[in-house]
């Protein structure tokens, strides 16, 4: 690729970005006013690790719910885990509020990339993507869309995630000095619909002339990857308590996976099925035929389901009785809300 690599990239993909820009409830319009702050720090933080297509219902109910960051700032806890519940990665949800307070008592979001990075849940990259989309600064952008462009204009041949200050020096040599807001979008958008993780459409792409990759032939076997290890498999059991037409709900803690959510009951998570270990209370409880069966991050987990109903006026563990025929609107976390859905057959 020669030494005007720059400009070569820039122009051609901000012309592209002028006329196909994705029209996205955060984004502000090429060309339009200058977009909300923020709005724009709500998207990055709820697209970490998570679809676009996922992240617009619940953007647009937070959105028509807590329109500022005074509002959210002024959010109960529980109020905001419950509106998240779904969405995963709950840290991100704790950091939420944690950061609308913080902006909310300094006045303002912040503009650079050094005093964003000193706001709660604000790491490198979505630093850069608010200085340069929320604020028109120079900032270096990498999200996985942007490292397969990169990877495949620069036939970069080392795997992830080794190869990833490498993919950002390069990011950073092509990023413009002018509109890296949009640029960063552009190649966000890029990635998303043209660039594609298989089957590229390369004869629609506005730098097929300047890719590598393509001039190679393959360009579809960039970004090259380390074979991932597997995941480790853990166990556990979720109690189904009922009361007098409730259900037992308990807090999980503070700190931990899905820290602060409602959920059912549950014993430890462990490398062998636990049975009835960690029951809220001695019952009759029966296990379930089904299991449920959900993803984390670092683990995989089976979890067994087991019920049981005591008397109205049995003396229970602390915790919220929620009504069964309302489960669906307590906010339990995916795992939780799959197993609830499962107890729910028994009144079916």
């Amino acid at each position: 690729m020669p030494d005007n690599v720059p400009r070569a990239i820039a122009a051609p993909l901000l012309r592209w970005y002028d006329a196909h820009a994705r029209d996205l409830p955060w984004r502000a319009r090429p060309g339009a006013n200058a977009p909300d702050p923020y709005r724009v720090w709500l998207s990055e933080v709820m697209l970490q690790q998570t679809q676009v297509a996922s992240v617009i219902p619940y953007f647009e109910k937070f959105t028509a719910r807590w329109p500022s960051f005074a509002a959210l700032a002024a959010a109960e806890d529980a109020e905001l885990m419950a509106a998240w519940a779904g969405l995963g990665y709950y840290a991100r949800a704790r950091n939420l509020l944690a950061c609308a307070r913080e902006v909310a008592a300094r006045g303002s979001l912040p503009e650079t990339e050094t005093e964003l990075l000193g706001l709660p849940g604000v790491g490198g990259y979505t630093a850069a993507a608010i200085a340069a989309i929320a604020f028109g600064q120079r900032a270096v952008v990498v999200d996985a869309n942007v490292e397969r462009v990169v990877t495949r204009l620069f036939a970069v041949t080392e795997p992830l995630p080794g190869a990833r200050p490498r993919i950002r020096a390069l990011t950073d040599r092509i990023t413009p000095d002018a509109r890296a807001g949009d640029f960063a979008q552009a190649m966000m958008d890029l990635g998303s619909g043209i660039c594609t993780a298989r089957a590229p459409r390369c004869l629609l792409c506005p730098l097929r002339a300047q890719c590598d990759g393509l001039a190679g032939g393959a360009p579809e076997t960039f970004p090259v990857k380390a074979p991932k290890a597997a995941k480790p498999q853990r166990y556990g059991t979720m109690f189904w308590l009922e009361r007098d037409g409730r259900v037992l709900l308990v807090r999980r803690p503070a700190k931990g996976l899905l820290g602060g959510m409602r959920a059912l009951p549950t014993g430890p998570w462990s490398d062998s099925p636990p049975g009835l270990a960690g029951a809220p209370l001695a019952a009759g409880w029966r296990l379930l035929d089904d299991q449920v069966r959900h993803g984390f991050t670092h683990f995989n987990l089976d979890v067994a389901l087991a019920a049981a109903t005591i008397p109205a006026h049995t003396d229970a563990p602390e915790g919220e009785w929620w009504p069964v025929a309302e489960i669906a609107a307590a906010g339990l976390p995916t795992v939780f809300a799959k197993a609830a859905r499962m107890f729910g057959r028994l009144h079916a």
